[in-house]
């Protein structure tokens, strides 16, 4: 069984990350922040590069690509801390139209002509969406309420939480990153404080949450790509496992940045708000790790490797 990622969706993901690094970076940010946090130049870039149809099948005008490739992108996303909803629209939107064979919008949606709120019970909101504005941790988030519909639609769910999770895992590697590269340069003592033992332990342990959680998420995105029948479970997992690497990576940075790491003055701050925030969306911790737990003491899934390989 060979479980490695095939060499052109890796080469997608970097060029997405190179693209997105070069073009929304900490200084594109504060601007959102400051001066509105929509800018229609990034949403046509995006468009540009494919992002939006990347779901879409190639006769309707996208790139036909796998789930596989959807989570590494979103991850990219995360890392980026992007603030359009190409996630929710392209990534998560289109493949749940596909499947309801509500095709009319997915060309528009391919084209970056269409922005697709999504409207789901266990959110209690919408990303993007009209309607009476809500307050959000993140301010680079646009929420409104949720509109009355009694919609519950658990393959929505099971998509929005994948995509969550995907993010979840970039922003938690953005956080690594920014800790260990402050580590290397605030001194203390006449030596970088990254040289004691203590700060290296603390990202030591990101590093190996983030070992576990990639390939709890990428058996996720399969799982949904092969139709299997346990895939709401391994969503769940990847979810809980995401969340639980995501708030220790802003914990661990928060503390290796010292009191400082709290302050707006700290970009930091932007990816932080980000995990607060999908942490509890599309199902939270405690819903995630019910399904968990259902499953498998319940005997529906049985665990072991002979089980896992199967």
């Amino acid at each position: 069984m060979d479980f490695r990622i095939a060499p052109d969706s890796l080469e997608l993901a970097d060029a997405v990350r190179q693209y997105l690094a070069g073009t929304h970076g900490t200084d594109v940010l504060r601007r959102l922040d400051a001066e509105g946090n929509r800018d229609p130049a990034i949403w046509c870039g995006l468009a540009e590069m494919g992002l939006t149809g990347l779901l879409v099948p190639e006769a309707e005008g996208g790139l036909g690509r796998s789930l596989l490739d959807a989570a590494l992108i979103a991850r990219e996303c995360g890392r980026a801390c992007l603030a359009e909803p190409l996630v929710d629209t392209a990534l998560v939107a289109v493949p749940w139209l596909l499947a309801r064979n509500q095709t009319d919008e997915v060309a528009a949606i391919a084209g970056g002509e269409r922005r697709f709120p999504l409207a789901h019970r266990i959110n209690g909101w919408v990303a993007d969406g009209t309607g009476e504005a809500i307050a959000s941790v993140d301010p680079l988030r646009n929420l409104a309420a949720l509109p009355a519909t009694d919609d519950a639609d658990p393959l929505l769910l099971d998509l929005g939480a994948l995509m969550a999770a995907a993010q979840l895992v970039g922003l938690a590697e953005a956080m690594l990153d920014q800790a260990v590269d402050y580590a290397k340069i605030r001194e203390q003592f006449g030596q970088p404080i990254g040289a004691f033992q203590a700060i290296k332990h603390r990202l030591a342990d990101v590093a190996v949450a983030l070992e576990f959680v990639r390939p709890v998420l990428w058996r996720a995105a399969t799982a949904m790509d092969d139709g299997l029948s346990s895939a709401s479970l391994h969503i769940s997992h990847a979810k809980v496992a995401a969340t639980d690497a995501a708030y220790l990576a802003a914990e661990t940075a928060i503390q290796v940045h010292g009191a400082m790491g709290y302050t707006y003055e700290v970009d930091l701050h932007f990816w932080m708000k980000r995990a607060w925030a999908l942490g509890g969306a599309w199902g939270s911790r405690a819903f995630h790790q019910s399904r968990v737990d259902h499953a498998v003491i319940g005997g529906a899934q049985r665990i072991g490797p002979r089980h896992t390989f199967a």
